[in-house]
């Protein structure tokens, strides 16, 4: 017998760790010929919810971010089940997936008008420090940050 076989296990439910969203409408210069928004938008889509997410956890000062350490996207995957169309209404919710090596934040983009996910995403973070050296461990000051809010 050839493949695997699939797990009857559950899968382990990851934690939300602070979740933040932000909700608009799809405008008219995002979409393609097709009505519908052109995958690299997405992106943005997620940079705005990750602003948010970054802000409510104070990880959006100037006096930590950018003079004490940078902080620079290293993966990015999005993974795309129902389109976006122009004037839809969509809501992207952010949180952090891991924190203690490096920043993971998980997405979920909804679309608001169909009550369809639409899209799935996480992108990976990494430190530097103000000399430019990768850090291996997220730093203590980010850290109490995150888990202070």
């Amino acid at each position: 017998m050839t493949g695997r076989l699939a797990s009857t296990a559950p899968r382990a439910v990851k934690q939300r760790l602070h979740e933040t969203s932000i909700e608009h409408e799809v405008p008219f210069h995002d979409v393609d010929l097709t009505n519908r928004v052109w995958h690299g938008h997405y992106y943005k889509y997620l940079e705005l919810a990750r602003t948010a997410l970054f802000r409510a956890s104070g990880l959006d000062d100037d006096a930590l971010i950018p003079r004490r350490f940078r902080i620079y996207v290293v993966e990015t995957r999005c993974r795309y089940v129902f389109p976006l169309r122009y004037r839809d209404r969509l809501r992207v919710s952010a949180w952090y997936r891991d924190v203690e090596r490096r920043l993971v934040i998980g997405y979920e983009v909804t679309n608001l008008s169909e009550g369809r996910r639409s899209a799935r995403a996480h992108t990976i973070l990494a430190t530097v420090d103000e000399d430019g050296k990768l850090l291996m461990e997220t730093p203590r000051e980010i850290l109490a940050r995150i888990r202070e809010t």
